[in-house]
C-alpha cells in the first residue's frame, strides 16, 4: 500500500537579516535563500539566519506545489505549522503525545560576520513567566536549548571559565576590581578549590556588578583596558582571550560585553565539531558559519554587545554560574550520511 506522504515535501523558508550577519554571497544563508527563493540576493544586505520551522518569527511555508511527485496542490500561505496541524500523523504517535501537534524543534543555518550578543535562554519555567509578563519582548513560553554545529572554523565565547581561570583574570585585569570593587574579588581569590557553592554565590555577585555597572564606569573601564593591552603588545605577545577583546572592543567599543569576555570560555570548532549550550548558560558566538537545531522558541535575554534592548538583572539573576570548559562534540558516524551527535544532557 503506498504511503499517504511518499516524498519530501518542499518549503519556502524565512531568512533573517540580523545586523550580524554576512553580506550578500558571502554568506551560506543568501545562498541558501537565493536557492529557496529563487529571487536574487542583495550584495549589501547582511544575511544571517535561515529557519526551517514553524516558530511564528520565521515560518516555513509550503511550496504551492506541495511537492515535486504531482502530490496534491497546496495553496501559497500555508505555513509548515498549520499543514502539521493539519496532519499530525506525519509527526509520529510518540511525538505527538509528547509535544503535541507542532514540530518540537527549530532548525536554522548561520552566516556570521561579527559577534552575537551576550545571552542566555531561559528554561521552560522563565520562559513561560518571561512571556506572561512581556509577551512583546519574549515572544514564546518555550525554553531554548541549542546545538550548534560547525561547517566552517568557528568561534564563541560560553560558560564561566574554571575557578583558578578566573582567579588568575582578577589577578591580571585591573580594570574589573575598579569597576566591582575588591571584596568580593579578594574573598573569591582566597577561596578553595572544593568551595563550588561559595564560588558559585561570589562569581554572580561579581558578574552582576559588573553588567550593571553604569555606561560611563564601562566605557573608562574598556577604554583603559585597550591602551593597556596595545602597550603590553609591544614587550609581549597577547593571550588569545586579549587579542579576542581587542577585537570585539573595535566592533563594539564602550560596551561591557567586551570585559565579560573575560569570564567565559573561548571556544574555537573545526568543520564537524558540536557545541550544546543549556538553558540558562552565558555564551556569544563571534564568527563562523554553523547548523542550528533548537528547541522551537526565540526567547534571548541579552545583556552585552548589542544595541538592542538589553535585559541585565533578568540575565544575571538566571545564570546557573557553573564554571568550567564545555563539552567539543566530535560526532560518531552512523555511516556514509549520518553522523550522531549526542549532547550532555
Amino acid at each position: 500500500m503506498e504511503s499517504r506522504y511518499p516524498k519530501l515535501k518542499r518549503l519556502r523558508c524565512s531568512v533573517q537579516n540580523y545586523d550580524w550577519g554576512r553580506r550578500g554571497m558571502e554568506s551560506r544563508v543568501a545562498k541558501l535563500f537565493a536557492l529557496n527563493s529563487g529571487a536574487e540576493a542583495d550584495v549589501q544586505r547582511p544575511y544571517a539566519e535561515f529557519w526551517m520551522g514553524t516558530h511564528e518569527s520565521g515560518p516555513s511555508f509550503l511550496s504551492p506545489a506541495g511537492c515535486d511527485n504531482g502530490g496534491p496542490e497546496i495553496s501559497r500561505d500555508v505555513t509548515l505549522k498549520a499543514w502539521i496541524s493539519s496532519n499530525p500523523d506525519v509527526l509520529g504517535d510518540k511525538v505527538v503525545a509528547q509535544w503535541g501537534c507542532d514540530l518540537p524543534f527549530l532548525f536554522k543555518v548561520l552566516s556570521i560576520a561579527k559577534p552575537l550578543s551576550i545571552q542566555a535562554h531561559p528554561d521552560k519555567e522563565l520562559a513561560g513567566a518571561l512571556h506572561k509578563a512581556h509577551p512583546n519582548v519574549y515572544k514564546d513560553a518555550n525554553h531554548k536549548p541549542e546545538m550548534a554545529l560547525a561547517i566552517t572554523k568557528f568561534e564563541a565565547i560560553c560558560g564561566f571559565i574554571s575557578m583558578e581561570e578566573l582567579k588568575q583574570v582578577l589577578r591580571d585585569v585591573p580594570e574589573i576590581v575598579e569597576v566591582v570593587g575588591s571584596t568580593d574579588v579578594e574573598k573569591f581569590i582566597r577561596l578553595d578549590e572544593q568551595e563550588e557553592e561559595k564560588a558559585k554565590s561570589l562569581l554572580q555577585s561579581i558578574f552582576t556588578k559588573l553588567m550593571s555597572a553604569s555606561a560611563d564606569i564601562v566605557a573608562l573601564s574598556v577604554s583603559q583596558i585597550k591602551i593597556r593591552l596595545e602597550l603590553e603588545s609591544q614587550a609581549r605577545p597577547l593571550t588569545d582571550k586579549e587579542q579576542l577583546v581587542l577585537r570585539l572592543e573595535k566592533q563594539y567599543p564602550a560596551d561591557v560585553g567586551v570585559i565579560s569576555a573575560f569570564f567565559l570560555n573561548y571556544v574555537r570548532l573545526n568543520p564537524g565539531e558540536a557545541l550544546y549550550l543549556g538553558a540558562n548558560e552565558p555564551h556569544a558566538y563571534v564568527s563562523g558559519e554553523c547548523i542550528e537545531c533548537m528547541a522551537t522558541s526565540d526567547n534571548v535575554v541579552r545583556a552585552g554587545l548589542t544595541p538592542k534592548s538589553k535585559d541585565i538583572q533578568t540575565l544575571c539573576s538566571m545564570l546557573t554560574y557553573k564554571q568550567g570548559f564545555p563539552d567539543i562534540l566530535k560526532g560518531v558516524p552512523l555511516n556514509a550520511y549520518i553522523t550522531r551527535y549526542i549532547p550532555p544532557v
